[in-house]
């Protein structure tokens, strides 16, 4: 998977996946704009990045503001002079608690994060992409977005609608050059998981119980499912919901 010569955009990028995915593009020699709320940490993933001899800007952006995405857009263009890849992986779990007994807030909160702030992307990244000679948009769902997990509503029910938008937009511009696909982690070894189980190995246990293979997925697995569905190997690809969760879903 060469990339040479190509742009991506990797939101939530500070940190777990998204970092992984911005230094994995930059490896096979895309020039990265990195964006994240965290500014520390999107700037370390720049500098990650730029000590193994690639090329990568930061850009603080709130995902969830229109504004902020189009000057992130507008910022990639500039920079780099096109855009041709956009993983669109910023995310939050939300809270644990039964549909009826849910925050208000935070399900609102939720839902802006995970599934708003997709469509504000894609409906900014897209035309610059088709501007650019055409490439692929990867949007990150999650093994919760194909079936029901418990006391998650908030969370199941955005990462559903990844799916359902991922498809719509795949329908409607992969016969102008963009293809657009999502990927599905299982549970994945991120910061935000790791301090959920910090000292209950129970939790741990039942999250990892839920993959055959018994174990958190690595984020490098996931970036090389999203750089395999933007390479041309993936050339037919389109609209498609790729599972990364060690065979959760076979079961």
């Amino acid at each position: 998977m060469a990339f040479d010569g190509k742009v991506a955009l990797v939101t939530g990028s500070g940190a777990g996946i998204g970092a992984v995915t911005a230094q994995a593009f930059a490896r096979a020699g895309a020039s990265v704009v990195v964006t994240d709320v965290d500014v520390d940490g999107g700037k370390t993933t720049v500098e990650a990045i730029r000590s193994d001899g690639g090329q990568a800007e930061f850009f603080a952006a709130d995902v969830t503001d229109a504004e902020a995405v189009k000057a992130l857009v507008r910022f990639a263009v500039d920079t780099y002079g096109g855009l041709h890849f956009a993983h669109n992986n910023a995310g939050v779990l939300g809270e644990s608690a039964r549909l009826t007994d849910s925050d208000d807030e935070t399900w609102f909160r939720t839902v802006q994060i995970n599934l708003n702030a997709v469509y504000l992307g894609m409906k900014h990244q897209i035309p610059a992409i088709l501007d650019s000679g055409g490439g692929a948009v990867v949007n990150t769902s999650s093994y919760a977005g194909l079936v029901a997990v418990p006391f998650a509503s908030a969370y199941v029910a955005s990462k559903h609608g990844v799916i359902g938008l991922t498809k719509a937009a795949a329908v409607e511009f992969g016969k102008k050059g963009v293809r657009v696909n999502a990927v599905c982690p299982g549970s994945a070894r991120t910061k935000m998981n790791i301090e959920r189980v910090a000292g209950n190995p129970a939790i741990e246990k039942a999250m990892t119980d839920v993959s055959p293979m018994k174990r958190f997925v690595e984020p490098e697995e996931v970036a090389n499912a999203v750089l395999w569905l933007c390479s041309e190997d993936a050339s037919f690809v389109n609209g498609h919901a790729l599972a990364v969760d060690g065979g959760a879903l076979a079961q």
